[in-house]
């Protein structure tokens, strides 16, 4: 469709994608569409319940009633893998996370997992992925992104940020490398406050920006910025979102990148509770940006559009501007979307269940997650003898984070021991304990000379309370304990002394089977380590 076709209003709303909260359409995401114009809307977790219901809502989408119908909807998600996956239904392929395809090491696999991705996403009428995640994560107190990385290697980072973008837009959905300039060296979350990236133009170029100057020789189809400041390239205390200097100056006009900028969500407290939503997102523009994302409040999304609105009637933001923006837009919907199966033209009752073969996928994750288990430390407790009894300690997920939705699965790691033996015992605790539960799994303790403790650590630095728990079996049991962390990696840094230490980067059913595996010694573990843990353990180690 010809911009020229297009009022004011209409264009506007093309630089906008907007989430809402129903299973099916609801009001919200009528009224944004029918008389707001939005060029698109996200996906989360709140919006998927199985397989045909989510294929039924893309091909509804698509079908509301809206002033230029031929122009296709963008439909998003950030279906990174792993600990950031809103696609984890019955039915649905788990894609594993970055950090455990950098453990692997194959950028052939982390290719293949993106078309497997892609497919599925296809499948259910998804045509934009906020992923792959390039973030070089060398700040072991990340609270945000941690396994979200490939790694801390910028050269690995890229490879398998490449990989996965080729994966995605040779099967037909749009790949966004993020969060440019680069979220992984921030010890704040974006979500709760401002965080700030202190380094000079040079490090910067040789670390965080190596990534995205390698998606950009790619050709990936969008770019997603961080509600990050860098002072080396943006001297005022404004995130890079908002700065014209980073997104123009740098990423346009330095980096040479013409594809679609569109901003993290703006709802985040970094641009909402500083300059707030509707400033944002004309800053935003203003800066460079091409697509506003603002995911969950009806209130802030209209606010934020009609900001805009009145930013270009005042004169603050010019026409032009806005052409620019909606010229990438609708180059990148005739690029991706006309006419393929990204706009869902199927009948959502016939949509395969599950979407892939399980033969197909599960050789697949199977291979990735074998790949990536990594053994740091062994003083003598493997293999796991499982016709005798072994006590699993299993943190358990009870709340939500900023960046996750609810990641609890009735599959543990007592589930993937026992095909080995029937002396598997299961212990639960939260992620974390209290005193009392901590006594209840020392007490626990005392029968058993085989111990496994996993470890789950969400944000920075593992909670006081199962450190406290490992410090005190360390205590009572010497090197016999076996901890496993099953994401960030740096767990064992609050107690060096333990005997046995294993690396698992998500705590999902396939990456559970093949730690059992090398657990009770059927498969020989092959994993490096995609972050240096400490000096003596480095990227790259893996003992085998």
């Amino acid at each position: 469709m010809k911009m020229s076709k297009l009022s004011l209003e209409e264009k506007i709303g093309q630089l906008f994608i907007c989430g809402f909260h129903g299973l099916e359409a609801d009001e919200q995401i009528k009224t944004l569409t029918k008389d707001y114009h939005i060029g698109g809307m996200v996906y989360f977790r709140r919006n998927v319940e199985s397989v045909r219901q989510l294929a039924a809502l893309s091909a509804s989408l698509q079908a509301l009633p809206r002033n230029n119908p031929e122009l296709p909807l963008f439909i998003s998600i950030d279906q990174e893998g792993g600990m950031v996956a809103r696609l984890d239904h019955e039915g649905m392929s788990r894609i594993p996370g970055n950090m455990t395809l950098g453990a692997a090491g194959d950028a052939g696999l982390t290719e293949e997992a993106a078309i497997l991705a892609a497919k599925e996403m296809l499948a259910l009428g998804i045509n934009f992925n906020f992923a792959p995640c390039i973030d070089v994560n060398n700040n072991p107190s990340n609270p945000v992104i941690g396994v979200r990385s490939f790694g801390e290697d910028p050269v690995k980072v890229a490879e398998h940020g490449n990989a996965a973008i080729r994966g995605y837009q040779q099967t037909g959905v749009i790949a966004t490398a993020k969060h440019f300039p680069g979220h992984g060296d921030t010890a704040v979350d974006s979500h709760r406050g401002l965080a700030v990236v202190p380094h000079d133009k040079e490090r910067l170029s040789r670390i965080e920006l190596l990534p995205f100057r390698e998606a950009i020789s790619a050709g990936v189809d969008a770019i997603m910025t961080a509600h990050v400041i860098f002072p080396a390239f943006e001297p005022e205390e404004i995130p890079a979102t908002l700065s014209g200097r980073v997104l123009t100056d740098l990423l346009r006009d330095e980096l040479g990148y013409d594809g679609v900028i569109v901003t993290d969500c703006l709802e985040m407290h970094a641009i909402s509770k500083s300059c707030g939503i509707p400033e944002g997102a004309v800053r935003a523009i203003e800066a460079g940006a091409d697509i506003v994302l603002v995911s969950h409040t009806l209130s802030d999304q209209i606010a934020a559009i009609e900001a805009v609105r009145e930013a270009v009637l005042s004169g603050r933001l010019s026409e032009e501007r806005i052409d620019q923006s909606v010229e990438r837009v609708l180059g990148l919907k005739a690029k991706r979307l006309a006419g393929s199966a990204s706009s869902y033209g199927g009948d959502p009752a016939f949509v395969p269940v599950p979407l892939t073969p399980s033969e197909e996928s599960g050789a697949l994750l199977a291979k990735i997650a074998e790949g990536s288990v990594t053994l740091v430390k062994d003083e003598g407790n493997l293999p796991l003898n499982c016709a005798e009894p072994v006590l699993v300690i299993w943190p358990e997920l009870r709340h939500r984070t900023e960046v996750d939705e609810p990641a609890v699965h009735q599959y543990n790691l007592a589930n993937a021991l026992r095909p080995y033996g029937d002396g598997v015992v299961l212990s639960v605790i939260g992620t974390h304990p209290d005193d009392e539960e901590i006594l209840a799994a020392l007490k626990q303790s005392a029968d058993y000379e085989q111990i496994v403790v996993v470890t789950y650590t969400a944000e920075g630095e593992i909670p006081e309370g199962q450190s406290r728990l490992i410090e005190a079996l360390n205590r009572a049991h010497g090197s016999k304990v076996i901890v496993v962390s099953t994401r960030n990696p740096y767990d064992i840094n609050a107690f060096p002394d333990t005997g046995t230490y294993l690396c698992l980067y998500e705590n999902r059913s396939f990456s559970l089977d093949a730690l059992a595996k090398v657990l009770t010694g059927k498969l020989a573990p092959t994993g490096k380590l995609p972050v240096g843990l400490n000096d003596r353990y480095p990227v790259g180690y893996g003992l085998s």
